[in-house]
């Protein structure tokens, strides 16, 4: 297979890995079914992996017999961001249609061959959410406290030097606060009186179990002193 297909196999700790170049894509799954024995069509899925593109990735079984360990084989391949189009293998697992479908509409990725059509998303949406330049509507919506991503604050994009101007920065950020606990006296919320602790008796009753796979007697976990 590696040959033919100009392929690179890897071992992951026991996992056999396949990287292809997209054009031997869909010839490297069927390849894998016929002659491997990997019959049993587990998951498809994508990676985004920014400037590198996106990574489509395969996981194939071979079904166990008398007893022998399941055999497993991931085929991956890597397509270019501006182009994301690779064969479809909807006609090698029919049960990948579904899971390229997912794939088109969260990253983009386009099964030429496949069967299309919406599967999540409803009509309308616009964008791929997993891809990890889409921007969260929540963000857009709400002030967000701190950064949204590394390097993105706006406190971190001023001059150190200038007190004044990372101050001027962080003024229109609203602080993240803890929710607070109600108070023992109102019972009501706004106040930020801690719990008391757990004397050591309620707590050393709280984790001791009963062993019913065992004779029903009761054990001890864990201990906490008072």
């Amino acid at each position: 297979m590696a040959t033919a297909l100009a392929a690179e196999v890897h071992d992951d700790f026991g996992l056999a890995r396949v990287d292809v170049v997209p054009g031997h894509w869909a010839d490297a799954v069927r390849t894998a079914r016929d002659e491997l024995g990997c019959t049993f069509f587990d998951w498809l899925t994508a990676v985004d992996e920014l400037h590198d593109g996106y990574r489509v990735v395969c996981h194939l079984a071979v079904p166990p017999a008398g007893g022998a360990p399941i055999q497993v084989l991931m085929i991956r391949t890597l397509l270019p961001r501006d182009e994301p189009v690779v064969a479809s293998v909807a006609g090698v697992f029919a049960g990948a249609g579904w899971h390229e479908r997912e794939v088109s509409e969260m990253f983009g990725v386009v099964f030429a061959g496949g069967t299309g059509g919406r599967l999540l998303l409803p009509p309308g949406f616009v964008g791929h959410p997993l891809r990890k330049d889409f921007v969260l509507a929540s963000r857009v919506a709400a002030p967000w406290p701190g950064a949204k991503e590394p390097g993105e604050s706006d406190a971190s994009l001023a001059d150190p030097a200038d007190p004044a101007a990372g101050a001027a920065n962080r003024s229109g950020r609203r602080r993240s606060r803890p929710r607070a606990y109600p108070s023992r006296a109102t019972g009501a919320p706004g106040s930020q009186v801690r719990p008391s602790a757990v004397s050591g008796e309620r707590a050393a009753a709280a984790v001791a179990r009963c062993d019913r796979a065992g004779r029903g007697q009761l054990h001890l976990v864990h201990a906490v002193r008072p």
